[in-house]
């Protein structure tokens, strides 16, 4: 297997350097940028299989990097920031960042979110993962699901959803009927016990269902279970 492609976007050189020194540790590809314009430049020109991004930056900083990222590709990615209210990790799902770990780092959170990730990347996209492909579409009312090729289309209309958006969709979609917690879809989705995670997962339906355009719809595809939790009807 090839060596997973890592980018890591952080202004202050010692800290880049110290992510590098973790990663390396476990035999992934480290690359480097310490500005959010470097980072679009790189990702523009370059396939990676995950983005650590910085929050402080100068000029561009990680939220508006991040934004601009999302227009260009659907590549992983974790936010490091040293901010720990629960607003800033709100504000950084809902621009689309996969996950969100704060300063100081420490080594074994770090890599395991990493390797979370990453695990979720492989197994979402066929052309990256050595284990057998699954050909499965699923298809309900106005809703098509091709897990293979990663495409989701709504009244024939192809939606762009990330790596975590579209998990979420494929979790409801393939247990039709059943009602999933927050908490069981943090499990599920995120393959890691729930702490504390609601605003997290709520977060993340509510971008799915904006791209989905459910406020258009009279016939929901995500329905809620007030109190409990979320399904997808037949």
């Amino acid at each position: 297997m090839d060596q997973r492609k890592i980018l890591v976007v952080d202004d202050e050189k010692e800290i880049a350097d110290l992510i590098e020194i973790y990663l390396l540790s476990q035999d992934y590809s480290v690359t480097k940028a310490h500005n959010g314009n470097e980072c679009l430049q790189l990702i523009s020109n370059n396939k990676y299989d995950l983005v650590l991004l910085d929050v402080m930056m100068p000029k561009l900083d990680g939220m508006e990097t991040l934004k601009r990222i999302r227009e260009i590709s659907n590549v992983p990615v974790i936010m490091v920031t040293a901010k720990t209210a629960e607003k800033d990790k709100v504000q950084g799902l809902t621009y689309g960042a996969d996950d969100y770990i704060t300063k100081p780092i420490k080594s074994p959170e770090l890599l395991a979110r990493v390797k979370a990730q990453i695990r979720r990347y492989t197994q979402l996209n066929p052309l990256n993962s050595d284990e057998e492909q699954e050909n499965e579409e699923i298809e309900i009312r106005n809703l098509k699901i091709n897990k293979n090729s990663h495409v989701v289309m709504v009244d024939g209309e192809i939606i762009n959803l990330t790596k975590i958006e579209f998990d979420i969709l494929y979790l409801l979609a393939k247990n039709i009927g059943k009602v999933f917690s927050t908490d069981d879809i943090f499990e599920n989705v995120w393959n890691e016990k729930n702490y504390d995670t609601t605003n997290t997962v709520m977060v993340h339906i509510r971008r799915l269902r904006n791209k989905l355009k459910e406020d258009k719809r009279d016939e929901k595809i995500i329905t809620t279970v007030w109190g409990v939790g979320y399904k997808i009807e037949k």
